[in-house]
């Protein structure tokens, strides 16, 4: 069996090749990263700072506090203010999904049974959040990213 010599090519190649996979694989992860999460909240982050004490100033005058569960598919999104009285909002908008992406956002149709906020949503494990938009009876918006706590 005759002997294999370690060239100066077959050197090259090597490492060649192994720098290939290893900037390949950074590119997949690089793409995957940036089409899976927008990494936008707002439009504008500066026309926004311009009123935010003015909007937390309004929804910490609320006195509302939120509480989310899930059990058993269903969803229950609680609302109550500073007495600890269930609040039903003006208006409420909901969107459940994942911290790290999009793709499995759900907005649930919540309906307000007298002490909270229910809506039939089934989850998978893992951490949810609920980020929430609600008009006060005065007309003050509040809003608020909840961890939705999985019972």
């Amino acid at each position: 069996m005759a002997e294999r010599k370690l060239t100066g090519k077959h050197v090259f190649a090597i490492f060649g090749g192994a720098f290939g996979v290893i900037i390949s694989v950074n590119l997949v992860l690089a793409y995957s990263a940036v089409n899976t999460f927008p990494g936008l909240e707002v439009r504008n982050s500066y026309v926004a700072s311009q009123t935010f004490d003015d909007r937390k100033a309004a929804q910490e005058a609320l006195g509302w506090t939120i509480g989310a569960h899930h059990r058993d598919g269903t969803l229950t999104l609680s609302i109550t203010d500073a007495a600890g009285t269930p609040v039903e909002a003006e208006m409420l908008d909901a969107t459940v999904g994942r911290a790290t992406h999009v793709a499995e956002d759900v907005t649930p149709d919540f309906r307000f049974d007298g002490q909270a906020y229910v809506a039939s949503v089934p989850l998978g494990d893992g951490n949810w959040n609920i980020r929430m938009t609600a008009l006060a009876d005065d007309g003050t918006e509040f809003q608020q990213r909840v961890v939705l706590i999985k019972d």
